[in-house]
């Protein structure tokens, strides 16, 4: 689905490359395998996602392309940079917001932001441009001590001091983890800016709907890509039918949907459970035998899957 892939070439191309890459931790005994291979490729000024839960691989995936752990296999460019060899130069060229807030707590907004602004000898004047729309957010609280701030307001300064430098590639790990939904909504809203300025923007999420938002996705799990395709590529990729099911008592239902001849998967999914169907196998015939199974009301529908619906599928294959 997301094609061939092959090596990292020159360092004259934009964007991001991951060839192979692997890492792991621990020792042979204990060995946790965080990256088993992962390849993609992302051009210049795309918005691409990375997509998995928790452990699937999204954080170290996101050290090593900002240069901050070293892979124990395959290899990598961003910005046309090697990410072993050439580290330096892309530390310049990178924006890099990673899943906890790390900011200096002790010092204000205003402060957090001049620090970062002349770690790489620019000013906030120089590139107040690019910043303006998030920083104007949180200007009046400048005063204010970092570790003071709400949740949205700390990502907002996060984010202003991983552009404050004018960074071609943006990295952000989880950006919108544990804020509201207001402030998710926003958040998107301004990378969606920041892409027409021409950056390249990389976003991890575990978020399966924050997939819909960006030009291209990376689904991941334990350590491994399932695929690569635009949002709609993925969900049209889903070829069996979909159902959504209800009924009054919804576990004993979970077990007889798993337990039906016709059921290729059963999950929970909000106020009602998806079934996905075995070819040739029709809802009538999974209304009937719901009904002999003493379920009822049932309500069944036929549904178009998401992104949830598509990486459960890809999971099990």
């Amino acid at each position: 689905m997301g094609g061939a892939y092959f090596p990292p070439t020159s360092a004259s191309s934009g964007g991001v490359r991951a060839y192979n890459l692997i890492k792991h931790y621990g020792t042979q005994k204990q060995l946790v395998q965080a990256l088993r291979g992962v390849s993609f490729e992302v051009q210049q000024g795309e918005l691409f996602g990375i997509i998995g839960p928790d452990g699937a691989g999204k954080t170290s995936l996101f050290r090593i392309l900002t240069t901050l752990l070293l892979p124990d296999g395959g290899e990598a460019t961003v910005d046309g940079y090697d990410v072993v060899k050439q580290y330096s130069e892309i530390r310049k060229r990178v924006g890099y917001m990673p899943g906890r807030f790390s900011l200096y707590q002790d010092l204000t907004v205003a402060e957090n932001l001049e620090f970062f602004a002349t770690i790489f000898n620019t000013s906030i004047e120089e590139n107040y441009d690019l910043v303006k729309d998030i920083y104007a957010q949180i200007e009046p609280f400048k005063d204010r001590r970092a570790g003071k701030l709400s949740g949205g307001m700390k990502q907002k300064l996060a984010l202003s001091c991983a552009l404050i430098h004018r960074p071609s590639v943006l990295f952000l790990d989880e950006p919108t983890t544990g804020v509201d939904a207001v402030s998710r909504k926003e958040f998107w809203e301004m990378l969606n800016r920041l892409k027409q300025q021409g950056i390249t923007i990389l976003v991890s999420t575990p978020y399966m709907d924050e997939a819909s938002l960006c030009d291209r996705v990376a689904l991941m799990q334990n350590g491994e890509v399932l695929t690569v395709d635009s949002p709609e590529g993925v969900i049209n990729s889903f070829q069996q039918p979909l159902l959504a099911v209800k009924a009054n008592r919804m576990l004993p239902l979970l077990n007889d949907l798993k337990a039906f001849e016709g059921s290729d998967n059963a999950y929970p999914f909000g106020e009602y459970h998806h079934v996905v169907l075995k070819e040739g196998t029709e809802p009538a015939v999974l209304e009937n035998y719901l009904r002999q199974r003493g379920h009822g009301p049932v309500t069944i529908t036929t549904i178009r899957p998401d992104i949830e619906d598509c990486f459960m599928a890809l999971m099990r294959n």
